[in-house]
């Protein structure tokens, strides 16, 4: 069953890390050995997902804009507008996806990056 519920604070640190660009903000929201799954790709401990961020977030000014917050099968489901200054050949414009978080003592253990359906 979906509910709406407030962002947990790990998430709610991930967005405004992103939006602020402050890459320590980000890493702290993340556990040593989380795993992040990208469309397609993945993204594993925190040295890696530190790079991926510099270079897939951070370089390209993304920012995340919420629209929506559900917990569904132990999992927070943040939908989000992204935008940027990244290439957006192909992708659909406004850029919607869903952003879905395993939480595991107040960090992030699992994120899964998907367009929104």
């Amino acid at each position: 069953m979906n509910q709406k519920i407030k962002l947990p604070k790990p998430v709610e640190t991930f967005i405004q890390a992103i939006n602020a660009r402050d890459a320590a903000a980000f890493e702290s929201c993340f556990a040593r050995e989380a795993l992040v799954k990208d469309v397609g790709r993945e993204i594993r401990g925190i040295g890696d997902i530190n790079d991926w961020a510099r270079r897939e977030i951070f370089a390209v000014n993304v920012t995340l804009e919420v629209r929506g917050v559900v917990e569904c099968e132990g999992q927070v489901i943040v939908t989000v507008k992204v935008d940027g200054t990244f290439d957006r050949t192909g992708l659909p414009d406004p850029l919607v996806m869903e952003h879905c978080f395993v939480i595991t003592e107040q960090r992030i253990t699992e994120l899964t990056c998907r367009l929104a359906s």
